[in-house]
């Protein structure tokens, strides 16, 4: 495959993440130009490959639509890793890698003999980077979880929901899995990216322990606020970003299609009372309790009234920050994101671009998520393996 250019070109990374979390950190180190090499067992590897709709679904490499979304411009390498063999093999990769990522439950990595201390010894520089649930330490640490209880275990979930002016419903699940990605992908980025910068200036890696429910507890600010104001967060749906105050909510339309309202500024809310016509509700933009449900109810009237189509002319020209609420396939079609071109083909597979762009490293083009053990053999071969060696590895079921 070409190699993918960028900004960390020369870093060499080793992956034995699977499924969300942690291939998409490293896919996103490998769109800055980092080689990865994604490391799989000789069974089902990344389970990835085989999940979500359009499993196993006609495309460059026979993967699912969701593996093949999270896995660009990666190098696969198929390892037995319970065969001394291929521990062998891995060590040989670690001692001239820059950063290895893992998402086993603590301990399963001592246990192959592949763990960051067997790592530090051939290679003091390394940067070793284990996602789990709840981290290397605590009661919880050998607990299994997913981004469910990721979310609930941090107060977050109890925070996610609708207050109907009386009671809280239940909590609801969010389709995008923030404690798998900002806590699994985005976290480990930033104590590895440090900790690389670090290993090149002293020549001493780190281990980096990445819990995922410690990083969605870090950025529950709000609740925290609320909790040390009055004891205890606000009721679900009840605090100012959650639908607690007029200015800052869902409100439907005639249609059955939905605005986001964000008018917490008094000239943004000024202005949307202006568009509406309703001058009188000016002052009332953050109005709570009884004068705020009033409000709300007010303004979800004259919402409800129009289409949404009808809507969307007269907030833009307005600037208040209202905005439909879009679905998927709406949003990957609109104007905005057509001008970030955040929407790329990959090896026939639409998915999203970086989200970020630097203005020194235009996005290269990019390779496809990579078959299972596709580079196996050149991976071994510049680890230092001859072809017989790597022949006596596959007859053997090592890779």
């Amino acid at each position: 495959m070409t190699e993918a250019r960028g900004p960390l070109a020369g870093l060499r990374i080793l992956d034995l993440t699977r499924l969300l979390p942690g291939p998409v950190a490293t896919m996103h180190l490998a769109d800055l130009g980092a080689e990865v090499i994604k490391i799989e067992d000789t069974g089902a590897g990344d389970y990835a490959r085989a999940m979500g709709p359009g499993e196993r679904s006609a495309g460059a490499s026979g993967d699912s639509l969701f593996f093949r979304m999270v896995n660009r411009n990666k190098k696969s390498l198929r390892l037995d890793l319970k065969q001394a063999a291929g521990v062998e093999a891995f060590m040989r990769l670690a001692a001239d890698a820059d950063v290895i990522f893992e998402s086993f439950r603590p301990g399963v990595v001592d246990k192959l003999g592949i763990g960051y201390e067997a790592v530090r010894a051939v290679n003091p520089r390394i940067v070793y980077c284990a996602i789990t649930g709840y981290g290397q330490t605590g009661p919880w640490a050998e607990l299994a979880g997913h981004d469910i209880n990721y979310l609930a275990t941090s107060g977050l979930l109890d925070q996610i929901g609708t207050h109907d002016g009386t009671a809280s419903g239940p909590p609801a699940i969010p389709n995008l899995q923030i404690g798998d990605l900002l806590g699994g992908a985005l976290t480990p980025l930033l104590g590895v990216l440090a900790a690389v910068i670090g290993a090149k200036a002293t020549g001493q890696g780190s281990h980096v322990d990445v819990a995922m429910t410690d990083a969605v507890l870090a950025h529950t600010i709000f609740p925290l606020v609320t909790t040390q104001v009055f004891g205890q967060p606000m009721p679900r749906g009840a605090d100012l970003l959650t639908g607690g105050v007029p200015c800052y909510g869902v409100y439907r339309t005639a249609d059955d299609r939905y605005l986001a309202v964000g008018a917490l500024e008094p000239k943004f809310w000024q202005a949307l009372c202006a568009a509406i016509e309703r001058p009188d509700l000016a002052p009332l933009g953050l109005a709570m309790g009884s004068e705020g449900r009033r409000v709300k109810g007010e303004l979800a009237a004259v919402l409800a009234a129009r289409p949404l189509a009808d809507w969307e002319p007269i907030f833009a020209a307005a600037d208040c920050c209202v905005t439909p609420i879009l679905r998927m396939d709406e949003a990957i079609r609109h104007p905005q994101m057509v001008a970030r071109e955040m929407v790329v083909e990959v090896g026939g597979t639409k998915q999203f671009a970086p989200p970020f762009k630097l203005s020194a490293w235009p996005w290269a083009d990019a390779a496809p998520a990579p078959a299972a053990g596709a580079d196996s053999e050149a991976v071994l071969k510049a680890a230092g393996y001859t072809e017989s060696e790597i022949a006596r590895l596959r007859d053997s079921g090592v890779i």
